[in-house]
């Protein structure tokens, strides 16, 4: 090589030398610069997080919003981003940008747990837990998720998973007060209510201030009887949480079982007035107004419209239904309810059932309680299909209701506890009916009947109900009588030498007018008594009280023998045996106790009333033969009381003989109600047919 050319070839890697190092500065500067971004990015979330968790929404959602016009695909942005989403109930939305988090970053366990809240926030339970699992996949010891976990296994009714779950989340982390509280939950829903009260304690324990714990243990000494201490509970509840709406209305239930009505609605308004769409506290003010014997019945439909309004704005109702418009074919029947178990509903159900014929009929039960017993082992060999629906968002239900190919949809709620009345505002069903739980209308446009009789619904009434009545030819319930053997028992008033009048009615329903008008009862029978018994009087206070009522009219509180409610059923028969005459209350009259009371032949004073809820016993006593005893006044109701009592030989011929009469009545003949109730069915499907095929 000549010496011109290697001065080439050194000028040449001289060259080549120089882009080297540009190239390695350009890269070290590109290195720096995503550096610094990364660092920048860091900074941002860690000043979003602080807005985020000190509350402020939009401050930390414009800042995430910033690091993706940065970064399109940052996975801890996009989560961000979709956990603020679900923190405004904006959940669709949660769930599409935590998925992309979750598709950039598979193991980012958070990101999984924030998706589950969102599917269950959706009802989309089995979503949630698929979701929940897998973060505890990637994160065993995520005492969050396992907490999680039980939640949404506690939601589909799977109690003993849930309880499980929250015995892991608390062996990862003992002083978990959430944990705590959520298996306490659970376990009162299994009827463990002492051990509930007890981790509810130790909730509180850890966290003071923990108004979902007072809340709870509010509603676990309710459930108890004990008032005065869910009173309590409640209060502090909100006054750690003033904006508590959920705590306010159970507030004013309880209220309302203490027999303060006017503090009850003053609770449930103020339930609404900070949470104006919740459905729950509008129903319970509903409900409320049932019991107040000076509120216009026609305020009572106002009100109940005003919760349709309330309800159907969420809705998407269906209005085509494919089901085959055939008149004559087999008809499948659902039936929503929380009280497929020992509750009056459960005890009217179960006879007629199992009469039905399931050659015209196929049942469906949607139970929206977790609980179970004895009785909903019975309900469940009568229906082809039952599902808990705990948890479950009523768009969901709708789907499944329609996918069950559901022809008729019973509510057997109506705007008592554990309703779904706005699952119906959807209309899952072609046909939908009102039915058995409550005594009203329940403002719903989309329910098309409320099955009654002429008794309860007369034709002058009919303009307190948005339904359309179908009424059965002779009573709108049927009883089922006790499979345990026990004696009605002699006329108590022979061995005691006095009348004993009683009352086993909710406490709630007897009104002042009731108690001014026992009162002049017991004054009119010398040396007589008045037996009182319900849950309510488990609390002292409340026996204080009460006979501090009966003592404002001058009656000695030595008279009034309360009694608390007790959990066998034999046991609670049994105290009839005490009792001469029963009188009903008003103007939220009696069902289940006034037909127990002339199974155990203790006939019932009732008084004529202006609605539903005032005629049930009107209808049981005309289908019984028991119309004299029925009052048209009050004057009236003490008259007829004071004359029955008169005459003990005659009262103990009927005590004698009530059983019998009551056995051969409508109001206990099943097969015969079974087949009233599925023409009823056939009739309004018939229609259905007609109206859709012209």
């Amino acid at each position: 090589m000549n010496r011109a050319e290697k001065r080439r070839q050194k000028k040449l890697a001289g060259k080549a030398a120089k882009k080297v190092q540009s190239i390695q500065v350009a890269q070290s500067t590109v290195q720096s610069t995503q550096a610094q971004q990364n660092m920048a990015i860091e900074q941002a979330i860690e000043l979003g997080l602080q807005h985020h968790n000190a509350g402020d929404l939009p401050k930390a959602e414009g800042i995430y919003q910033q690091i993706l016009q940065v970064e399109v695909n940052h996975p801890v942005a996009l989560h961000l981003l979709g956990v603020i989403a679900h923190q405004m109930g904006k959940n669709d939305i949660a769930i599409d940008l935590i998925g992309k988090a979750i598709a950039i970053k598979s193991d980012y366990v958070a990101a999984h747990n924030n998706l589950g809240l969102a599917f269950k926030e959706l009802g989309k339970l089995d979503d949630a837990v698929a979701s929940y699992l897998k973060a505890i996949n990637i994160k065993p010891d995520y005492a969050e998720a396992h907490n999680n976990l039980g939640n949404g296994f506690r939601e589909q009714g799977k109690l003993d998973d849930a309880v499980a779950s929250y015995f892991q989340t608390l062996a990862i982390k003992p002083d978990y007060a959430e944990a705590h509280n959520n298996l306490g939950i659970t376990l009162q829903q299994q009827g463990k209510n002492d051990i509930a009260i007890d981790l509810i304690g130790k909730a509180l324990a850890i966290k003071p201030d923990y108004a979902d714990a007072h809340n709870n243990l509010g509603y676990m000494f309710q459930e108890q009887g004990k008032l005065g201490d869910a009173v309590a509970s409640y209060h502090k509840a909100v006054a750690i949480k003033p904006d508590y709406a959920e705590a306010h209305s159970n507030l004013g239930v309880a209220f309302k079982d203490q027999g303060k009505l006017d503090d009850a609605v003053a609770s449930c308004q103020k339930a609404l007035a900070i949470k104006p769409d919740y459905a729950e506290a509008h129903s319970n003010l509903i409900f409320l107004y049932s019991y107040i014997l000076d509120h216009p019945i026609i305020d009572l439909r106002d009100e109940a419209s005003r919760y349709d309004k309330l309800v159907s704005a969420k809705a998407r109702p269906i209005s085509n239904h494919p089901n085959i418009k055939n008149p004559d074919r087999r008809l499948r029947i659902g039936m929503v309810s929380g009280d497929f178990k020992q509750h009056a509903v459960g005890h009217f159900l179960t006879g007629v059932l199992s009469e039905i014929n399931t050659e015209h009929v196929e049942l469906f039960a949607y139970s929206t309680s977790s609980m179970e017993d004895d009785l909903t082992v019975k309900i469940k060999t009568c229906v082809y299909k039952f599902q808990k629906v705990v948890g479950i968002s009523d768009e969901q239900l709708s789907k499944d209701i329609m996918e069950d190919g559901i022809d008729i949809l019973i509510d057997l709620s109506g705007h008592t506890g554990r309703n779904r009345l706005p699952l119906f505002a959807w209309k899952p069903a072609p046909i939908q009916v009102t039915w058995l739980g409550y005594g009203g209308t329940t403002g719903i446009e989309a329910m098309d009947y409320v099955l009654c009789d002429s008794l309860v619904l007369p034709p002058s009434d009919e303009a307190h109900f948005v339904e359309k009545p179908w009424r059965l030819p002779d009573i709108w319930v049927c009883f089922s009588p006790p499979k345990f053997d026990i004696e009605v028992g002699t006329l108590p008033a022979l061995a005691n030498s006095h009348i004993t009048f009683g009352s086993f009615n909710n406490l709630t329903k007897i009104s002042d007018k009731a108690v001014e008008c026992w009162a002049r009862i017991l004054k009119a029978v010398p040396d007589s008594r008045l037996l009182l018994k319900n849950n309510q009087l488990n609390d002292t206070s409340i026996q204080e009280a009460t006979r501090t009522r009966f003592e404002a009219h001058g009656i000695n509180p030595l008279r009034i023998i309360l009694k608390s409610h007790v959990i066998d059923k034999k046991e609670h028969f049994l105290t009839y045996q005490e009792m001469d005459i029963s009188l009903d209350t008003f103007p939220y009259s009696g069902g289940t106790t006034t037909i127990e009371a002339i199974w155990m032949g203790t006939p019932v004073v009732t008084l004529k009333g202006d609605r539903f809820i005032s005629h049930m016993g009107e209808s049981i006593l005309h289908n019984v033969g028991l119309a004299d005893w029925i009052a048209d006044t009050t004057d009236d109701y003490v008259e007829k009381a004071v004359a029955f009592a008169s005459d003990l030989e005659k009262l103990s011929y009927l005590r004698e003989s009530l059983r019998d009469q009551l056995i051969i009545s409508p109001v206990c003949d099943a097969t015969r109600f079974a087949g009233n109730l599925e023409d009823a069915f056939r009739g309004m499907w018939k229609e259905w047919c007609a109206k859709k095929s012209a």
